[in-house]
């Protein structure tokens, strides 16, 4: 084709692409069913794990949870089959590929194939980064990101197959934006922006585009995950409200959810803001959290 007529193509689609943007702000997407697939969620002991868990028990689908705390993800389990769903409990260390891996044959030999995998589990260290030890780096990398590889790879190849799935980033608004003090945790969270991106588009590449994806990016959430956070302009959140969008945009097949939606316009700003500019945003926004400095000049 011309490269004339490709670039007239591409300024029409651009056009139709905000064209379809602005129409689905007011028609509502269309849900579709996932009842009685089956769903394994990583960190589900707790915090919004938990509360995702409940979420896909109230579908009535039948779940896999993975935790490392043997008591949380239990009492995850019993909850959610009171509310109808069925549930296994595995006690699983996500930051070690060789457990990841075993859990993983596990399941397909004792539940079946996963349908719909959520990688939620998190670590943070909330520390200077000269004051941060090896090991807490370590895990986080460990635990943020490579765990997703692990648990895709365990899990993606029968989804490609059926051509039918749904992989479930769970990353955070660190991947899009940056704090001091979580210097490791900002960069697993980016690093899972773009695993799920790239993950997308090489779906697409191969043809397979019954197998969805979403990424979550949340504020920080009212969890002993970060304590002692607050925000002016964007002030902690609930599990249970985050979790609601999460079931809401994976319902949707929503490729990139924001919880707050209005998130996604803050992330732009950052981009586009001089750097000047972000600075004083921030301020503006005056974020606050619970952290210990060790730098001695600090």
């Amino acid at each position: 084709m011309h490269l004339l007529l490709e670039i007239l193509l591409f300024l029409f689609m651009v056009l139709y692409s905000f064209l379809e943007a602005l129409v689905k702000l007011f028609i509502p997407a269309k849900k579709k069913s996932i009842r009685g697939e089956i769903v394994l969620i990583t960190g589900s002991g707790h915090g919004l794990g938990r509360a995702i868990a409940y979420e896909f028990a109230r579908q009535q689908c039948r779940l896999v949870l993975w935790d490392i705390n043997k008591h949380g993800v239990e009492e995850t389990a019993e909850e959610c089959r009171k509310l109808g769903a069925t549930a296994h409990a595995f006690v699983v260390d996500c930051s070690k590929k060789e457990q990841i891996y075993s859990n993983a044959s596990k399941v397909k030999q004792e539940i079946g194939d996963v349908d719909i995998l959520v990688n939620n589990a998190g670590v943070i260290a909330t520390t200077d980064l000269l004051s941060t030890k090896d090991d807490e780096i370590q895990k986080t990398f460990d635990v943020n990101i490579l765990a997703h590889y692990w648990t895709t790879k365990a899990f993606l190849p029968t989804m490609m197959k059926n051509n039918h799935g749904h992989i479930v980033t769970v990353a955070s608004a660190a991947g899009h934006l940056v704090a001091p003090f979580i210097v490791a945790y900002c960069s697993t969270k980016f690093a899972a922006v773009g695993f799920h991106r790239s993950l997308t588009d090489e779906l697409s590449a191969l043809k397979k585009d019954g197998v969805k994806t979403s990424c979550v990016c949340p504020m920080f959430i009212n969890t002993n995950f970060v304590t002692g956070s607050s925000a002016r302009l964007m002030p902690p959140l609930e599990p249970e409200e985050v979790a609601k969008r999460v079931m809401k945009g994976i319902l949707t097949n929503e490729t990139m959810i924001f919880v707050p939606t209005f998130l996604k316009i803050t992330a732009m700003l950052d981009r586009f803001l001089p750097t000047r500019g972000v600075k004083a945003l921030w301020r503006l926004n005056g974020l606050k959290f619970d952290v210990v400095v060790g730098y001695k000049d600090k």
